[in-house]
């Protein structure tokens, strides 16, 4: 019940012609990763992120290196 989280597996999502980008507020300091699509700018929340171990997680549920990701406020 109260323990270690469940291991994600890589979810059906496809990342062609998407941009990783974590969202941040500036008020709350609230951050939440996802994907903005490059032609019509949208962006898709996959998972809030609560800590570093969070952020790992989403970098290697979806194989990405963290140079990769953009910042936006």
């Amino acid at each position: 019940m109260f323990g270690k989280r469940k291991k994600r597996t890589r979810p059906d999502f496809d990342t062609a012609g998407k941009i990783p980008v974590i969202r941040s507020s500036i008020c709350t300091g609230e951050q939440v990763a996802g994907f903005r699509d490059e032609a019509s700018g949208r962006f898709q929340e996959v998972m809030l992120l609560r800590s570093g171990e969070d952020l790992r997680e989403f970098l290697e549920l979806y194989g990405i290196r963290e140079t990769e990701i953009k910042r936006e406020w």
